[in-house]
């Protein structure tokens, strides 16, 4: 009962969804899902290898990505690239729902594989 009017109360009808309001994910979580993708793409990371991780801006439904990563060399880059930008892209797509347009994968540094047999750390 309601104590102003004196009359019962009817239980709310349940909104439609569309009408309920929008769950807004924030860019740091993007980011943090785009990393993870981009570690899936290259396991197992070089030795000494920084793991990737990923900044975004996010726009209504769309993501726009940038990776930054370490490879190891010698390796095609190109295909490994084009590995992380799959990945995250799906990874993205699947988890938060939203369109990537755009994934810049920016390599900072490439670590030598060392030959077999061949000596650690520099030679005269």
């Amino acid at each position: 009962m309601s104590a102003e009017t004196g009359t019962a109360r009817l239980p709310l009808e349940p909104l439609p969804p569309g009408e309920r309001g929008a769950t807004r994910i924030a860019d740091r979580v993007v980011a943090k899902i785009a990393a993870q993708a981009a570690r899936e793409a290259l396991a197992p990371l070089p030795a000494g290898a920084a793991a990737p991780y990923a900044t975004v801006v996010v726009h209504q439904e769309t993501a726009r990505v940038r990776v930054h990563l370490e490879l190891g060399y010698p390796c095609d880059i190109g295909t490994r690239c084009a590995a992380v930008r799959r990945q995250v892209v799906e990874r993205v797509g699947a988890l938060v729902s939203m369109e990537v347009p755009e994934v810049a994968v920016q390599v900072e540094r490439l670590h030598l594989a060392p030959a077999p047999g061949a000596p650690h750390g520099r030679t005269p």
